[in-house]
């Protein structure tokens, strides 16, 4: 079940539109109840992609992250990827996404506050896509000249990365990771850590990150 919800078909919006799909056939039979659920999921669908019913919902899922003062007990940065911009074979590669960068930015500066080994955890959706994971780790040395400890290149949901992420870090008695993720990700990221069996301490991206900076000072 974790894993379902994960590629998030019981989560907006794609059970909303499951809704709406489910309330046009059972129209054909009770018309009534039928065209109702049609009408109230498309509204709540609408509702959600309004910038204030977003913001709003955005905010109180950043509400729900732990405040972590205990990073000493951390053994480990763990950077979980958010997409890759598919590129066109070797004359355009593939290069990670926005939001996939913007974990990166902030995965090098907790390297920077914490000196602790980084791990990267992100697949590919397309069999011919770079893995996130080769991406984020050729960023990390490359630009900010971060050393990637481990890597897991299959991962493709949040309860995925925990899951191949624990395997990768157990053998070497790691059982406190610090997660770096955008906010509004954190609280599913630390309860899919957790329930892979590392305690997950959070290092949130910002929702208003809006520009790349140099981190050479950190």
């Amino acid at each position: 079940m974790s894993d379902l919800i994960s590629y998030g078909f019981l989560t907006p919006p794609a059970v909303l539109i499951l809704l709406s799909l489910a309330g046009a056939l059972l129209a054909l039979r009770w018309r009534g109840f039928g065209v109702a659920l049609v009408i109230l999921s498309s509204a709540a669908l609408y509702l959600l992609a309004t910038p204030l019913v977003a913001s709003t919902l955005l905010h109180e899922v950043e509400l729900g992250i732990p405040e972590s003062t205990a990073l000493s007990s951390a053994q480990a940065i763990v950077v979980l990827g958010a997409g890759v911009h598919l590129g066109n074979a070797a004359s355009a590669p593939d290069t990670l996404g926005s939001l996939s960068l913007e974990r990166v930015v902030y995965a090098a500066e907790a390297y920077r506050r914490l000196h602790l080994p980084v791990a990267v955890s992100g697949g590919r959706v397309y069999p011919a896509q770079t893995a996130e994971a080769v991406l984020m780790r050729a960023a990390l040395d490359r630009d900010f000249g971060v050393p990637v400890a481990w890597s897991d290149d299959q991962s493709r949901t949040t309860y995925e990365n925990a899951f191949y992420t624990a395997r990768l870090v157990n053998p070497e008695r790691i059982a406190a990771v610090v997660v770096v993720t955008h906010a509004w990700h954190l609280p599913r990221a630390l309860w899919a850590f957790e329930r892979a069996g590392l305690h997950a301490l959070p290092w949130p991206v910002p929702r208003d990150f809006v520009r790349l900076r140099r981190i050479d000072d950190v």
